[in-house]
């Protein structure tokens, strides 16, 4: 499973690649040839060919129109775009503040009918209290965001989470347990998170596991992560935001999922460890 921006990128990138060099290939040009005709150096044609270096849209149109094959522009330009989307630095997303950033996948969550989260970090965006998203969202602010827009993203993200009780939707949440314990808001604030927690367990819905801590587990925690369908995932890394499209990484993901399921509680023994939690709090 990818864990790194660059590994599903790159991925990606030479998978445009080859479709350029087969492209060149079935128009029987030689690389050098496909240089002359685009008017450029050669190196340049071997950097996109290997995937080292990422074709500017009007690089497609030339390398199109040089093989006779200009209807195949608007695709593979469609391609890399995709390609361009699936990694975002978190100062690129945030330049503009955190509203826009919850506001950015709002289709997205949407146009989803299934959601899979695994958290081992923070609690789930959709389960949060407004308090506890307002702590939460106020400590990624105050370590790398300009904009102090935390009240209007705090009110984006409660927007979504009326999803939860709409009974259109499902959701399957996995919880490291350590993410009962570990917060960046007060106590009393966490205590009313977790609280809430018990309170959204009981839909029918919603399916909660918590992956106890200890020693003997037989897999090792992952970053978080959001599966929505089988459609595409989000991780949140600590650099910046990563998409993933491609079918084969969103079956490691949903396996991952799955085996990290096999280690949760659930039902009563689940709750048992959130209340555990709460009275920890004092």
């Amino acid at each position: 499973m990818s864990s790194t921006p660059s590994s599903s990128v790159l991925e990606a990138r030479k998978a445009l690649a080859a479709r350029l060099t087969n492209l060149r290939k079935d128009a029987r040009l030689t690389g050098d040839e496909l240089s002359a005709r685009c008017g450029w150096h050669p190196a340049k044609t071997s950097r996109i060919q290997s995937g080292k270096a990422a074709p500017s849209e009007n690089d497609l149109r030339a390398w199109c129109a040089a093989c006779g094959a200009q209807d195949q522009a608007a695709d593979l330009i469609a391609a890399a775009r995709a390609v361009e989307t699936m990694y975002t630095e978190w100062r690129r997303m945030e330049r503009e503040g955190l509203r826009a950033v919850q506001e950015s996948v709002a289709d997205l969550y949407h146009r989803t009918r299934h959601f899979r989260v695994y958290a081992s970090r923070v609690l789930p965006g959709m389960v949060q209290t407004p308090e506890y998203t307002e702590a939460v969202l106020r400590s990624i602010q105050r370590a790398r965001v300009d904009v102090d827009d935390v009240t209007d993203a705090v009110e984006a993200r409660l927007e979504r989470q009326r999803m939860l009780f709409s009974g259109r939707y499902r959701f399957g949440l996995l919880i490291e347990e350590w993410v009962l314990r570990a917060a960046v808001c007060d106590p009393e604030t966490m205590a009313a998170q977790l609280g809430h927690l018990l309170a959204v367990a009981s839909s029918p819905f919603v399916s909660i596991g918590v992956i106890p801590t200890g020693p003997c587990r037989p897999h090792l925690p992952v970053e978080d992560f959001y599966l929505f369908d089988e459609a595409e995932v989000a991780v949140e890394l600590t650099s910046g935001y990563l998409r993933i499209t491609q079918p084969h990484e969103i079956a490691d993901y949903a396996r991952t999922f799955t085996d990290l399921a096999a280690t949760a509680v659930h039902g009563a023994e689940a709750r048992q460890l959130i209340t555990t939690a709460i009275a920890a709090l004092g």
